[in-house]
């Protein structure tokens, strides 16, 4: 009996945290979202009135125009965001993976490096480097005849882009180049006596075998590119085309602490979590495809 009791004792304190911090806020969140919030009183000083909404909430947030604006949005966003910074990762990851790369230890540091700088900070630095009259980027394209506002309504979205793409480029590069570190050596040996090229090892023996590595980068990113929130929401005090519900994150953000909604906030933050998963469902199944067909 104490020999059965015994695992559950030492995994209790794990299963208390995870359980309080992971599943406890999903179910409260799941239940928020077919419940309405009524208050009495001006400022709800006559007490509060939860009742069950059941669909509703989720008719309202799918008939919102600014919230499914929001989610094409970060669709538009993740599929040239997404491909950017992956190829990228990936050919920085072979370039210093090569035989001939110089220093790769030194340049897989400064590559990361960003990463470590906190989005928060990111976001204001490269704000300095957006703002008309403070940017020497704005300065020198005004120079040879570019007027580009990267704060206006229809360049904001990649510049919120380019701040993402620059802080998470090394950090995929690194997955990838621990991927291509499990290739065997005799994999390459063979290749060299068979008198292959860099380019031919590239695309036959190590984008092949680094699969798994930029699957799992594909849906980290697809992932964080729903969840997207600091930049946008920083960068609203200085762009006009950035609104209250610009994505999906701050729309939830929006009806859940200013127009106090908390059932609709609810219903959104579910959808954008199914969303999620449908869509890393959808990336796997597209890699499960085109690897039976090869």
């Amino acid at each position: 009996m104490r020999s059965r009791s015994a695992p559950w004792v030492l995994l209790a304190p794990f299963l208390v945290v995870f359980i309080g911090t992971m599943i406890v806020p999903i179910v409260m969140a799941i239940g928020y979202s077919f419940s309405s919030v009524e208050r009495s009183g001006l400022l709800g000083e006559g007490g509060l009135t939860n009742s069950f909404a059941g669909f509703e909430n989720y008719v309202k947030a799918l008939s919102n125009a600014n919230f499914v604006e929001s989610i094409g949005r970060m669709v538009l966003f993740g599929i040239v965001q997404v491909t950017v910074m992956i190829v990228a990762a990936t050919v920085l990851a072979l370039l210093l993976e090569t035989a001939n790369a110089k220093w790769p230890g030194f340049f897989r540091a400064t590559y990361f490096l960003p990463y470590g700088i906190p989005g928060v900070i990111a976001t204001i630095l490269w704000s300095f480097l957006y703002i008309p009259g403070l940017s020497p980027i704005v300065d020198v394209l005004g120079w040879v005849g570019l007027e580009i506002d990267f704060l206006g309504p229809n360049m904001v979205l990649w510049s919120i882009a380019n701040i993402v793409t620059w802080t998470y480029t090394g950090y995929n590069m690194l997955i990838i180049i621990a991927q291509l570190k499990a290739i065997p050596g005799e994999l390459y040996e063979a290749a060299k006596i068979d008198g292959a090229s860099g380019f031919k090892v590239a695309m036959a023996i190590q984008l092949p075998l680094i699969r798994p590595a930029l699957m799992l980068t594909i849906i980290f990113s697809i992932i964080g590119t729903l969840q997207l929130f600091a930049e946008p929401r920083l960068m609203q005090t200085m762009s006009a085309g950035i609104t209250s519900e610009y994505t999906p994150n701050m729309s939830a953000y929006a009806f859940a602490f200013q127009y106090n909604d908390v059932g609709m906030a609810a219903a959104q933050a579910v959808i954008i979590a199914v969303s999620a998963f449908l869509l890393s469902a959808v990336a796997l199944g597209i890699s499960s495809w085109t690897e039976k067909r090869r």
